[in-house]
C-alpha cells in the first residue's frame, strides 16, 4: 500500500486511518516476509544436521552445497521484499551476513553523489562541507579477450641492402597464439577450478572468439611441457623432507582399446611443518600410476628417509623393508570405524571410544604451532596415559564382544596398527592424522566429478603435473593464475634451468613481494 502525497485529503481522521491501514499492512508484510526466513534458515540447519545422520540419508555434499545456495538466495529474495525503514539519506547499511571485508588490494572507484545547490531548503541560508559518508560495493569487471599485437620496424642498409630487425620472440605454444596469460587461465579454469575444456570453449564463444576443444587441449599439453621440470624440482623439494603423508585416489582413465574407463591412481605426497613450527615451505607433489601396486610408492620414496604417515593401505608396509622409513597411522581412520558403529548401532563401547579419542584431539589443539619438543613433553604428559589407558580397555572389550561384529573388527583394525597409531607420542613433527594430505586429495575428487575422467595416461600424468603447481601454491598463499602465468611467461622466454628453484612457488613470492 503506498500514499500519493500530492493528493493527501486534508481531514485529520481520514489522515489517521490511511496511516493506521499502511502501518497495518507493512507488519503484515514485514510478518510474514519473517516467517519466510525463519522456515528457509531452519530447513538449512536441518540439511546440515543431515550431514552427520546415517550414512545412507546423508546428501552428497556437492550437493548439498548446491541446496544451500538457492536456499541462501530465497533468503536474500525474502529480505529484500521487507519494507524499508530506513531514510534514504542515511547511509547504506553494509552487508555483514556472510562477514564480507573487501581486501585493501581491489582498484577503488570513486563516484560522487551530491546535492543540487548550495542553500538550505529550510532557511535559505548558505551551506558548507563539514564531511562525507562512504559507502563500499563490490563490483565484477568481465573476463575479456585482446590481442597483443607485436610490431618489430625493419630497417634497411643502403650501403649494403641488409635488413635488421628485432628477433621475433619466443611463444609458450610454438606457432599458437596463446599467451602466458591465455595459458594460465585455461590451466586454472580446467585444474582449479574445474571447468572442462569443452565448457571452456563454450565460454570463450560466447565472446566471440572460436577456440575449439582440441586446440585448448594442444595448449594444456604445451605448457604440461614447459611445467614438469618444476613439478621434478618440486618433488625433490618434498622427499628431502623427514616426515611426509602420503595417500592415494582413483582416476578413471579412458581405455579406447576396450571403449570404457579403467582405473589408474593418483599418489599425493605432502610435507606441512607448520603445525610443529617448522620454517621450511608446505608442499604437494602428485604421480599419476596405472595400478595401486606396491611397488609405486616404493619407486616414488626411493629417496625419501624419515616418518612417513598414512592410512590403512597395506601396500605401504613394504617401504618398511630396508629400515629407512617408519609408518605412523591415522587416528582419524581409526576414529572413523568407530564413528561408522555407533551410527549404525548406538553402541556405547564405540561412543566411549568416540569420546577418549575426543580427549586426544583436544591436547593437540592446544599444541598446535609450537615446537616439536614442546609438543612431545606434552604428549608425554597427558596423551600417554590417555593412550595407555585405550590399549587395556580396548584389549577388555575386545573378548567381551562378537568376534565377527563390526565393533569387533573396528576394534581389531584399531589394535593391528597401534605401534603406528602410537608414534605421535614420541616425536613431536607426527600429526595425529592424515587430514594435510586428505585435504590434497580433495580436488582431485572435485575435479574427477566434472570431468567424470581423463582422455588418456597423458592426461592423467599432466593432471598430477599441473594440479602438484597449483596445490602447492595454495598451500603458500599464492594466487595459482597469477603465478603460473610468470612461471610460463619466463620458462618460454629462456629461464636458465639452473636457477629454476627460483620458480618453486615459495622462492616465486619472495620475489614477487619484492619487486
Amino acid at each position: 500500500m503506498d500514499l500519493d502525497l500530492t493528493a493527501l485529503p486534508n481531514d485529520v481522521d481520514t489522515l489517521h486511518k490511511m496511516i493506521s491501514d499502511l502501518v497495518e499492512v507493512r507488519d503484515t508484510e514485514r510478518s510474514e516476509a519473517q516467517a519466510e526466513i525463519d522456515s528457509l534458515r531452519h530447513l538449512i540447519k536441518t540439511l546440515q544436521r543431515s550431514q552427520f545422520g546415517r550414512r545412507s540419508e546423508r546428501l552428497d555434499n556437492d550437493q548439498l552445497q548446491l541446496g544451500l545456495e538457492d536456499l541462501d538466495a530465497d533468503i536474500a529474495r525474502a529480505v529484500s521484499g521487507l519494507p524499508e525503514t530506513q531514510n534514504k539519506t542515511a547511509e547504506p547499511q553494509q552487508d555483514t551476513s556472510g562477514c564480507l571485508s573487501l581486501p585493501d588490494h581491489l582498484e577503488r572507484e570513486d563516484e560522487r553523489l551530491d546535492i543540487e545547490g548550495r542553500s538550505c531548503p529550510g532557511c535559505g541560508g548558505i551551506i558548507h562541507e563539514i564531511g562525507e559518508s562512504i559507502s563500499e560495493m563490490l563490483d565484477y569487471v568481465p573476463a575479456r579477450l585482446r590481442v597483443i599485437r607485436i610490431c618489430r620496424p625493419k630497417y634497411g642498409c643502403r650501403s649494403c641492402g641488409t635488413i635488421h630487425q628485432a628477433p621475433a620472440p619466443e611463444r609458450p605454444i610454438t606457432k599458437g597464439l596463446a599467451s602466458p596469460g591465455l595459458l594460465a587461465q585455461v590451466l586454472v579454469s580446467k585444474y582449479c577450478d574445474h571447468t572442462p575444456l569443452y565448457r571452456q570453449s563454450e565460454i570463450f564463444a560466447r565472446h566471440g572468439v572460436t577456440l575449439n576443444r582440441s586446440t585448448l587441449a594442444n595448449w594444456v599439453g604445451g605448457a604440461a611441457w614447459w611445467l614438469e621440470p618444476l613439478r621434478d624440482r618440486l618433488a625433490t623439494h618434498v622427499f628431502a623432507s623427514t616426515k611426509l603423508f602420503a595417500d592415494d585416489t582413483t582416476l578413471p582413465v579412458l581405455d579406447p582399446g576396450r571403449g570404457r574407463t579403467r582405473t589408474g591412481r593418483l599418489w599425493v605426497y605432502a610435507r606441512d611443518d607448520r603445525p610443529w613450527g617448522g620454517s621450511d615451505p608446505p608442499a604437494a607433489v602428485y604421480f599419476y600410476t596405472p595400478d595401486r601396486k606396491a611397488e609405486r610408492p616404493v619407486t616414488h620414496l626411493k629417496t625419501f628417509n624419515g616418518v612417513l604417515q598414512v592410512d590403512g593401505y597395506q601396500g605401504f608396509e613394504r617401504l618398511t623393508t630396508d629400515g629407512n622409513i617408519v609408518l605412523a597411522a591415522c587416528w582419524a581412520h581409526a576414529r572413523r570405524k568407530f564413528y561408522d558403529v555407533h551410527q549404525a548401532t548406538q553402541s556405547p563401547i564405540a561412543a566411549e571410544v568416540l569420546r577418549r579419542i575426543g580427549e586426544l584431539y583436544a591436547t593437540e589443539k592446544d599444541i598446535r604451532g609450537q615446537a616439536a619438543e614442546a609438543r612431545q613433553r606434552v604428549r608425554d604428559t597427558r596423551s600417554r596415559p590417555l593412550v595407555d589407558d585405550l590399549r587395556t580397555w580396548l584389549d577388555a572389550q575386545l573378548t567381551r564382544v562378537p568376534a565377527r561384529s563390526s565393533l569387533a573388527k573396528a576394534i581389531r583394525y584399531t589394535l593391528t596398527r597401534w605401534p603406528a597409531l602410537c608414534r605421535f607420542l614420541d616425536d613431536g613433527r607426527i600429526e595425529l592424522d592424515t587430514n594435510t594430505v586428505e585435504r590434497a586429495i580433495r580436488p582431485i575428487t572435485l575435479g574427477r566429478k566434472n570431468h567424470l575422467f581423463a582422455g588418456s595416461q597423458g592426461g592423467a600424468e599432466r593432471w598430477a603435473i599441473i594440479t602438484s603447481l597449483i596445490t602447492t601454491a595454495k598451500l603458500n598463499h599464492v594466487e595459482p593464475y597469477t603465478y603460473l602465468k610468470e612461471v610460463i611467461n619466463r620458462l618460454s622466454k629462456g629461464h636458465p634451468m639452473s636457477q629454476i628453484d627460483n620458480l618453486l612457488p615459495w622462492n616465486w613470492k619472495t620475489q614477487d613481494s619484492e619487486n
